[in-house]
């Protein structure tokens, strides 16, 4: 069984298009689900995230399954097959682990070293482990991924600073200028809303802070939690009544249209600035044509952080040596597993061969002797284990190596293992 990945990243992918492809919790499980219907794929995890959709799977046929993969894609989030040419990012066997761990590392992140991702990892993985349907090495691809993510923020100094997609957003807000005594307004009470909360709250001149979200019940559980006179739980319904006294305004939430149109800030008479990291996006494009908004997304936000993190890149080579030497310690397990496996059923193999013969000609030894039949018995299997001994300890002593693909190949057809 081999490993394939497909993602929308920002490396082929335009944001528009991630952004009609972003799965919330509801959709990913349909996806899982979907997938596993079709003949090519045996076990799958999605992850999606703002700034990619990743599926793994284990599939014997890549091409088969990349057809299987995109065309749930485009069924569940509605989107044409033809949309998906030349902006997919695609990894087999290696690959997958290389670029998962890097994932996991930070270092295909907005922010070099976010700590996000880890959670997300881990969400994406647990879903597919209630859906049924990962594997055993899908879930060790996936935890080891993460735990060499954690190593990479303990042993570099890749997470040093703003290390958190929430306050490198709210840090690129507050590079507009704003008022001291700042009304901001956050949209979504997830764990991405609740870490702009917490910034936004660490940052002199914020007077208040309106936290909507869909359920109000969800916003007041945050407000709770964080325990700060300055934050005000609303439902979404009164996100725009909020926007006269708002000088900053934060939407990160998924949402299927967006939740503040250029008629929403029209009317405004003062400067506010309009943060949008919603998947699909919650504000729309056209509200930067006014003089008194200034709109930042995903993009803009990417370009700052870019230039403000210079100072990070010295811990990426060694985040990356990290990243190396864990896929390497990864694959060299499985690989030796996988070896270690197939020994087991070769000499299975020869056992079963030598049991069945023994077995077939059994009326041959009835008149031999307690001793002579034990005799034979002990001269076949020492020349079983013989015959047995080379190809075995060649298979082990060459896990790891291309030649050691083709010889477990071969040994596989030769004697019809699984």
């Amino acid at each position: 069984m081999a490993l394939l990945s497909l993602s929308l990243d920002d490396e082929h992918a335009s944001l528009a298009l991630r952004e009609r492809v972003a799965l919330n919790d509801e959709a990913a499980a349909k996806v899982l689900r979907t997938l596993l219907s079709h003949r090519n794929i045996n076990a799958a995890v999605v992850v999606s995230t703002c700034m990619r959709t990743l599926v793994v799977v284990e599939s014997e046929r890549f091409h088969g399954a990349i057809d299987e993969i995109t065309s749930t894609l485009a069924e569940v989030t509605g989107t044409e097959l033809a949309e998906f040419d030349n902006a997919l990012t695609i990894h087999f066997d290696r690959g997958v682990a290389s670029h998962l761990f890097s994932v996991a590392a930070g270092l295909k992140s907005v922010v070099l070293g976010e700590f996000e991702i880890l959670g997300q990892l881990r969400r994406s993985l647990e879903r597919a482990q209630d859906e049924h349907v990962t594997s055993n090495a899908l879930t060790e691809l996936f935890q080891r991924a993460i735990a060499s993510g954690r190593r990479v923020r303990h042993e570099t100094t890749i997470a040093r600073g703003t290390t958190s997609f929430a306050h490198a957003a709210v840090e690129a807000a507050f590079a507009v200028d704003a008022p001291d005594d700042l009304h901001a307004v956050v949209v979504g009470a997830g764990q991405l809303g609740t870490g702009i909360v917490r910034s936004l709250l660490q940052r002199d001149g914020v007077a208040r802070v309106t936290l909507c979200n869909r359920t109000i019940e969800r916003a007041q559980s945050v407000a709770d939690e964080l325990g700060d006179s300055r934050v005000t739980p609303t439902g979404l319904d009164a996100l725009v009544g909020t926007l006269p006294t708002a000088s900053l305004v934060i939407v990160a939430a998924d949402v299927s249209s967006p939740v503040l149109t250029a008629d929403h800030v029209a009317a405004l008479s003062h400067d506010v600035t309009l943060v949008d990291l919603a998947v699909p996006h919650g504000i729309e494009r056209d509200v930067a044509r006014f003089e008194h908004v200034t709109r930042l997304d995903i993009t803009t936000l990417r370009e700052r952080i870019d230039r403000a993190l210079d100072d990070r890149r010295d811990a990426v080579n060694q985040a990356e040596l990290i990243v190396r030497e864990d896929v390497e310690k990864f694959l060299d397990d499985q690989r030796a597993r996988g070896a270690a496996s197939q020994v087991a059923q070769l000499r299975e193999y020869f056992d079963s061969v030598m049991a069945g013969e023994f077995t077939r000609r059994a009326s041959d030894l009835d008149g031999l002797t307690t001793e002579q039949a034990e005799l034979v018995h002990s001269l076949v299997r020492g020349v079983v284990a013989k015959l047995a001994h080379r190809p075995t300890t060649v298979l082990k002593d060459m896990a790891g190596t291309d030649q050691g693909v083709r010889l477990s190949e071969a040994t596989r057809v030769l004697f019809g293992l699984d």
